[in-house]
């Protein structure tokens, strides 16, 4: 497959996928426990690799989407000029153009030709993407343009799930190994994250603290939240 099929295949993918997009409303009590469990391990493992000055930090997102993250970011206390995002899709780059600051450089197309100057990030930060690409080719290139960013001792921050999901063909899980084999060089520190969202609608529907003790359990956690570090020298 070449790598404009893949482009193709996951802007089909995700149009498909906006039918559905009210499951993932943060109003829905579900998705909210996940975004606030996610943040609070995004902190943790920030604090754990020694990013005490967000202020200091540069940051481009890959699949930024509608800029949620990159708010989440902010709030944390990176600065506007020092974040950048990148997505595919015009309208969702469309909608994070109206939400975020616009000292924050957003870029429309194939992160893969991204003109970032190598070297240049502290942080390049990638969530749910690596399971929507499903050509090994197109996912190792990604990754190497990724790795190329990054400075000496900066780190691939990553979010994704770790199994398949069988109910949904156009999505793969992406284990740890293979984010090893995307980044050879790399580092990982990774923990397990996010109830299982079959498990976390059915439980929340019954009472919202029902999450924190069904996501106690970490064989029930379907995401991994990663550190990737790249070398210093």
């Amino acid at each position: 497959m070449s790598g404009h099929d893949e482009i193709e295949g996951v802007a089909q993918r995700y149009a498909r996928r906006a039918a559905s997009v009210d499951r993932y409303h943060p109003l829905r009590a579900d998705v909210m426990a996940t975004l606030q469990e996610r943040q609070r391990a995004l902190r943790a493992l920030l604090l754990d690799h020694g990013c005490t000055d967000p202020a200091a930090l540069r940051v481009v997102e890959v699949g930024c989407g509608a800029g949620g993250n990159l708010l989440e970011l902010l709030r944390l206390g990176f600065l506007p000029a020092h974040l950048q995002g990148v997505e595919l899709l015009p309208e969702r780059l469309a909608l994070a153009r109206e939400l975020l600051p616009p000292a924050l450089a957003l870029h429309g197309g194939d992160a893969c030709a991204l003109a970032l100057p190598a070297g240049s990030q502290d942080i390049v930060y990638v969530s749910t993407v690596f399971s929507s690409l499903l050509d090994d080719a197109f996912q190792q290139r990604l990754a190497d343009a990724m790795w190329r960013w990054l400075k000496p001792g900066g780190a691939v921050l990553w979010y994704d799930f770790r199994v398949d999901n069988p109910a949904n063909r156009d999505v793969r899980g992406v284990p740890l190994r293979r984010v090893q084999e995307l980044f050879p060089q790399g580092r990982i520190a990774a923990r397990r994250v996010t109830l299982a969202p079959p498990i976390a609608r059915r439980v929340v529907r019954l009472h919202p603290t029902l999450y924190a003790v069904f996501n106690a359990l970490p064989l029930l956690r379907t995401h991994v939240l990663a550190w990737v570090s790249k070398p210093p020298t």
